[in-house]
């Protein structure tokens, strides 16, 4: 083992909540280096869904989940954050001073006073559907959107009721060559808001929808050409260059949950005054977190990772006055801001 990384606090995920906990420790002078198990900022909002709109970010009216990914890493480069993609957080101990040691999967170790996770479900994964010879087509087969432009004048099919299935039937429709919707069933698990418009799609026409499964796909040399859905007892054969599933996440804590951390269905209970969790010293924000009233927004992130910020400044400083500064009126932190 390497000389250890010394560093105020250590970020587990770099997802939008966790980009957010780097500038809220940042205005409080403290420094952070951020771990992730994917390759890139972002989180599941630019690995799975990188163009997709969110509606619900304050000041924003839409935006997507990459240009989110990119104005939050705008909003901390002021404080230099170090980041270590492709790292997962392995093992964890205390020492006599008070700090913990963290290592990573990949043999990197750190010496931090804090330890912040944020790593939104955990690790994770694309469920995928049951059917036959399905690796075989890898390549038109999508469990996430990198690029729109990809699936122009293509015939898509996209299984799956939830809010994904829907929101991508809404986007792609009118660059598609073709667009069905299969659903096990008409009922649908996505906002009413979103199921009003893909059904007024299908009512225009502008979409095909099938209550039914597929269980059967079609092609040659790893390219898929159709699809069979069983409708009724019927079969039909749809025309399909690419394939989306959206039947939601395998999600794990990994190795979290070797902790001794205190645990409500797969997720870190924590205190709603600090979000530490029932280890003092280790703090929760974000989707992986959970108390009474949890919402699993990024908004709700937000709000914790601010109180997280604080209650870490004040142990690290426990003798040490804090006054709660706004970036309104804080020539210090303005300046800091600006030097971009």
């Amino acid at each position: 083992m390497g000389n250890p990384i010394q560093t105020d606090a250590l970020i587990i995920g770099a997802g939008p909540v966790g980009l957010f906990a780097v500038f809220e420790l940042g205005l409080l002078n403290l420094n952070c280096h951020v771990i992730d198990i994917l390759n890139k900022p972002g989180g599941q909002c630019a690995q799975l869904y990188p163009e997709k709109p969110i509606y619900d970010i304050p000041a924003y009216p839409v935006i997507t989940g990459q240009d989110l990914t990119e104005n939050l890493l705008k909003q901390v480069k002021p404080f230099s954050p170090i980041f270590h993609h492709e790292q997962l957080a392995d093992k964890i101990r205390k020492q006599k001073n008070g700090n913990w040691l963290v290592e990573t999967d990949k043999g990197l170790v750190f010496d931090v006073k804090a330890v912040v996770v944020a790593a939104g479900g955990g690790s994770f994964e694309p469920k995928k559907p049951n059917i036959q010879d399905l690796d075989k087509y890898s390549k038109s087969i999508r469990y996430s959107i990198d690029r729109v432009d990809h699936f122009k004048n293509k015939d898509i099919v996209i299984l799956g009721g939830g809010d994904s299935a829907l929101d991508w039937t809404l986007q792609l429709y009118d660059i598609a060559k073709s667009l069905t919707l299969v659903h096990r069933r008409d009922k649908f698990r996505g906002a009413p808001a979103t199921v009003e418009k893909v059904m007024g799609l299908r009512d225009a026409g502008k979409i095909q929808f099938h209550v039914g499964q597929v269980n059967e796909i079609i092609g040659s040399d790893g390219n898929l050409t159709a699809v069979k859905c069983v409708k009724e007892n019927k079969i039909l054969d749809l025309p399909c260059d690419i394939l989306m599933p959206f039947f939601g996440l395998t999600m794990s804590l990994g190795p979290v949950d070797k902790w001794g951390i205190d645990l409500s269905d797969e997720r870190i209970v924590v205190s709603t005054e600090t979000f530490e969790t029932s280890i003092p010293g280790i703090y929760a924000v974000g989707d992986i977190n959970t108390y009474p009233g949890k919402l699993k927004l990024i908004l709700s992130g937000f709000h914790e990772a601010a109180l997280m910020a604080h209650a870490v400044f004040k142990r690290i400083n426990p003798d040490e006055k804090h006054t709660l500064q706004y970036t309104t009126t804080s020539s210090s932190l303005q300046k800091k801001l600006l030097n971009q």
